[in-house]
């Protein structure tokens, strides 16, 4: 038997000087590169969760411009399994310093696109970058 857990998060980007930048975040615990996101609050909606969540863990304020896919997968915390389904979105940075950055992420960075694939720890957050690129890029 497993828990289940629903999250949503942000790719955010920002264009500046006609580069196209990309926030990732260093998550505190399994030092892993990842996308900021978090469980969703009861009583929030994935996307009141996804631009709370990059405001904490990316220290920016963005806005959401399109719902990206969800993945799905299994974690273990404390000796239980965990199926967890993220939903992404992307964001387009509005202001903020990712200095201001919670507890929960050791680092966050802006990094430019083509740098993101080989940053990024996770199978799954790949996935869904490889979507955010497509768009991006068109």
């Amino acid at each position: 038997m497993f828990k289940f857990e629903e999250s949503a998060g942000g790719i955010v980007f920002k264009k500046e000087n006609s580069q196209t930048y990309i926030l990732v975040t260093q998550h505190s615990q399994h030092h892993g590169w990842v996308f900021p996101k978090g469980l969703i609050d009861k009583g929030e909606d994935k996307q009141t969760t996804a631009v709370r969540e990059v405001k904490e863990e990316g220290g920016v304020e963005a806005k959401i411009t399109k719902e990206l896919s969800s993945v799905e997968y299994f974690y273990k915390f404390e000796g239980n399994t965990i199926k967890k389904k993220v939903t992404y979105f992307l964001m387009e940075y509005v202001s903020g310093n990712i200095q201001d950055h919670d507890w929960e992420m050791e680092a966050a960075e802006w990094l430019f696109i083509e740098q993101v694939e080989e940053r990024l720890t996770y199978k799954t957050d790949k996935q869904v970058w490889s979507k955010a690129l497509e768009i991006l890029t068109k």
